[in-house]
């Protein structure tokens, strides 16, 4: 049954947004940048929608009053397809930063383009961060919202953190608040995975950090507030979905934190 479902719902998904960049193209580009916008987040909205009406996997999300007003950076942990566009709605004027190689997909890339997202080629260095640094204080000088995944690529759930100091230096020049972002979405919607898993989850928004630090200091910073609230996150998230397959890597973390958690009470 989750393998038919997740067929079904593999089919529907991939229908509804092509059914939707042929049939709103006239209006996506005829419109202003802003006013276009309409029909990404349409497009999130009616696809978190078929998650929970196909496989029934939901979600809720908790520290909405934690997302500043004007020009900020979002930092969510990456580790699905589903976490790139289902809190596309709740994000005023996102600005993306992304592989090149998405805006080469016909239809798909000049949706993109549309909205002004930032390529990068991530083999290149040095001038390439230049650029990118340039298009990204451009994009939030007008309030835009920075979208960028600290950690480069998707990860498995409870695997080792591998953060970009990319994200150090981005904080440091743009001089907004950065809002980090957790949540488990790769134990229902997994990497490269066929089969999705019902059930319900959190996202957690967690309060700003604000400009100012040293990027040494911010980086650090970073990693222990995403860290720490995504180890959290992930005992809640488990023992609300009992059923769920646990990739090795969760195993493997919730059982560190269980011998942490003993070797705290021992000490006590």
């Amino acid at each position: 049954m989750l393998l038919i479902r997740s067929v079904v719902f593999n089919t529907a998904f991939y229908a509804n947004m092509i059914l939707r960049m042929i049939v709103f193209a006239p209006y996506y580009f005829l419109a202003s940048r802003k006013a276009a916008f309409s029909v990404p987040k349409g497009w999130a909205s009616s696809s978190n929608w078929l998650m929970g009406k196909i496989v029934g996997a939901t979600f809720e999300i908790e520290g909405l009053e934690n997302i500043p007003e004007g020009g900020c950076i979002f930092t969510p942990k990456h580790q699905s397809v589903w976490d790139t566009f289902a809190l596309m709605p709740h994000y005023p004027d996102p600005v993306y930063i992304l592989k090149r190689e998405l805006l080469w997909i016909p239809l798909f890339g000049w949706y993109l383009a549309r909205q002004r997202m930032i390529p990068v080629n991530r083999g290149a260095r040095g001038k390439v961060m230049v650029e990118v640094m340039k298009r990204t204080k451009e994009e939030m000088a007008s309030g835009r919202q920075l979208i960028i995944y600290p950690e480069g690529t998707r990860r498995t759930p409870g695997a080792e953190p591998d953060y970009r100091y990319g994200i150090a230096r981005i904080y440091r020049d743009a001089k907004v608040p950065v809002v980090p972002v957790v949540a488990h979405w790769g134990l229902f919607w997994g990497r490269r995975k066929l089969v999705k898993y019902p059930g319900h989850f959190k996202v957690r928004i967690l309060p700003a950090i604000q400009p100012g630090m040293q990027p040494d200091a911010f980086y650090k910073h970073l990693i222990e507030t995403l860290e720490t609230a995504s180890d959290q996150l992930l005992i809640e998230t488990v023992a609300a979905n009992p059923h769920l397959p646990l990739p090795p890597t969760a195993s493997k973390r919730l059982a560190e934190l269980k011998a942490e958690q003993k070797t705290e009470q021992t000490s006590v």
